[in-house]
């Protein structure tokens, strides 16, 4: 037997009637009529009694008879079936599993720290119960690997000032490392009969040693970027004042004062402070 085979012993009601009934009446008979043969089946029918196999919902129990696989019982209800058979039970219900966080190299070398999130299910009662062994075990093992795999496989996100441009980051890219991750799971988990309901990534930060110099690094490459902005929004602005005034024809500018107009424009947008305006009286030569 190498693959799952689903059973429905007898009528765990029906026989709880007839074991009971042999039960007490061989004791009762045997009292009476003081014959060895009412004991030899109250032994019997006691032994019986070791037979019952209670199945809740969604859980099944799988039935060995002195090594023999037999089956899997997985609907709910009353069972009673040879009495040496060996019953495991293994839960059907979807599990929750959160991994510790695990420090881990990305792509790019950067240690990060990493956890995921995982729900799962036995399909295959077989293979959870004999192909390894303990699937709760295996589980946690295995996701640890998938998840170590996984961030060797993407940066924790993309640098512009070192022309790392890719497309798939593990802090921009959730939906993407989440189907990664889930597929690269559940190929692991297969040879346990599991399935992976859902995989993501619970926990991702950088490592204690190289969080602090990251966010200075994020810092930097922000300022720089709002810079670039806030530069070029000046000189479209200069050069739309520069327009308007030959336009309207406002004043006459030579090269000399328009030099000196863009300079005192452009420290006055990309200046960190506030201008205080100084007040001409004179001419503009003065």
């Amino acid at each position: 037997m190498t693959a799952e085979k689903i059973i429905k012993p007898a009528n765990g009601y029906l026989m709880l009637v007839i074991v009971l009934t042999l039960f007490v009446g061989s004791i009762v008979l045997g009292i009476q009529q003081e014959q060895p043969l009412y004991i030899i089946v109250s032994v019997l029918s006691f032994f019986g009694l070791f037979g019952f196999i209670l199945v809740n919902p969604n859980t099944s129990k799988v039935v060995v008879l002195f090594g023999k696989y037999v089956g899997t019982i997985k609907a709910n209800g009353l069972y009673w079936a040879n009495p040496f058979y060996t019953k495991k039970k293994i839960s059907l219900r979807a599990s929750n599993f959160d991994s510790e966080r695990l420090k881990v190299n990305d792509k790019l070398g950067n240690p990060v720290m990493i956890s995921t999130i995982l729900v799962w299910r036995v399909t295959n009662t077989y293979k959870a119960a004999f192909d390894v062994d303990n699937y709760e075990n295996f589980v946690r093992v295995q996701t640890d690997a998938a998840v170590r795999k996984l961030a060797s496989m993407y940066p924790y996100d993309n640098f512009a000032d070192e022309d790392h441009d890719e497309d798939i980051t593990l802090r921009s890219s959730v939906n993407e490392v989440s189907e990664a991750l889930e597929k690269e799971i559940d190929e692991r988990l297969t040879i346990a009969g599991i399935e992976v309901l859902e995989a993501r990534i619970g926990y991702l930060a950088y490592a204690n040693e190289i969080a602090s110099a990251m966010l200075k690094r994020q810092q930097a490459t922000a300022i720089v970027a709002a810079r670039h902005k806030i530069v070029q929004g000046a000189v479209e602005m200069v050069e739309m004042a520069l327009d308007e005034l030959n336009k309207k024809d406002i004043v006459e500018l030579d090269e000399e004062r328009k030099a000196a107009m863009v300079s005192n424009l452009l420290v006055i947008l990309c200046g960190d402070k506030e201008a205080s305006p100084v007040v001409n009286a004179g001419t503009l030569s003065h």
